[in-house]
């Protein structure tokens, strides 16, 4: 199975994986919103870089479930 493949199998069948990829596109939109100003307060460009660290643990925490995944088959 490839990557994305079993991304959506743990999408389907894994509740830590759902949450972790809603939680993910969410912060997503959030900062997507937020490039849209022109200029960030120093509040909003903390706030940026907290969310960013926050969607980059999801991110590599999603990966390790897929590597798991892999290495040991369904949870």
């Amino acid at each position: 199975m490839t990557d994305e493949q079993i991304a959506e199998t743990l999408k389907r069948e894994n509740e830590e994986y759902q949450r972790l990829s809603q939680e993910h596109k969410q912060l997503d939109e959030w900062l997507d919103e937020l490039s849209k100003k022109r200029y960030l307060t120093p509040e909003e460009d903390l706030e940026k870089k907290k969310k960013q660290k926050e969607k980059l643990y999801r991110k590599d925490r999603m990966a390790e479930l897929i590597r798991n995944y892999k290495k040991n088959g369904a949870n």
